[in-house]
Formats: C-alpha cells, sequence, structure tokens
C-alpha cells in the first residue's frame, strides 16, 4: 500500500487477459489449494487399488509424504500469522521502557482480550469505584497487560 509503483504495476498485471482478472492473493493460495486436490486424489486412488498391491504400497507412501507436506505448509501458515500478530501488536504498543524484544521466534500470542480494571478509592466515607480498560496479552512465555494511552 506504501509503494505506488507497485501498486500500479499489480493493477496492470491483474487487469491482463493472461491472468484472466484473477488477483496476486489467488496466484498465492493456488498451491495450497492444489495439494489438497492431490490428497483428495490420492485417497480416490487409494480406495480403487488392490490390498497388498504394488500399486496400493506406493500411493500410500504418496498419501503419507503429502500429509506430511500439508502439516508443515500448515504449521508455517501458522508461525507465519503469530509473526504477523507479534509485529502488529509492538507496532501498537509504546513500552516505557524495553524490557524484553516482544517479536520473536519462540513467542506465539495464545489469547488477548479487554478487562475492566476497577478501582477503589478508600479515603472517602462511601466508596467510589472508578473503571479503566486493561488489555491482556498471553504469549506462550510470558503475560503482558496494557492500557490504552490516555
Amino acid at each position: 500500500n506504501g509503494n505506488a509503483g507497485f501498486q500500479q504495476v499489480l493493477e496492470r498485471l491483474e487487469s491482463d487477459p493472461v491472468c484472466q482478472r484473477l488477483s496476486l492473493k489467488s496466484f498465492l493460495i493456488l498451491p495450497f489449494q492444489r495439494i489438497t486436490r492431490l490428497k483428495l486424489l490420492l485417497q480416490n486412488i487409494l480406495k480403487r487399488t488392490r490390498p497388498g498391491s504394488e500399486e496400493e504400497v506406493q500411493a500410500t507412501q504418496a498419501y503419507d509424504a503429502l500429509e506430511k507436506l500439508i502439516k508443515d505448509c500448515n504449521e508455517n501458515v501458522q508461525r507465519m500469522k503469530s509473526t504477523e500478530e507479534l509485529i502488529y501488536l509492538s507496532q501498537k504498543i509504546e513500552f516505557e521502557c524495553k524490557i524484553f524484544p516482544l517479536i520473536s521466534q519462540s513467542r506465539r500470542l495464545v489469547k488477548r482480550g479487554e478487562l475492566t480494571a476497577l478501582d477503589f478509592n478508600t479515603p472517602s466515607p462511601k466508596w467510589k469505584v472508578t473503571t479503566r480498560p486493561i488489555y491482556l496479552h498471553l504469549f506462550n512465555d510470558c503475560l503482558l497487560l496494557s492500557r490504552p494511552k490516555e
């Protein structure tokens, strides 16, 4: 979005008849769609092969290899999503002092959410309760509490 030249070239390429008016995103997703179709194809081949035959052994090996590939792809997609979340979060959060780097290969966001903190002011005879939003970010290795900038 920040590079106007790239956007112009991308629009020109996407409007080219060779691309069949498909977006760049669809071309990036296409290999993953093909892998899942291959899995379905191998399942059908396995259904139609004779049990105990050489073809069944080869198809089973191919299916197992494809299963491993799909699992690896899904894990890498999850890892990239997690890293993108950490980058987005590090851009949003401003630390008073840097205690640790928020972005790390091993760190991933497990859960996040908003809570309401209650402050009870006891010096007065009447209990006065004030509220303010607090955000919790639970990572696999730490818990981060944040509040909106005032």
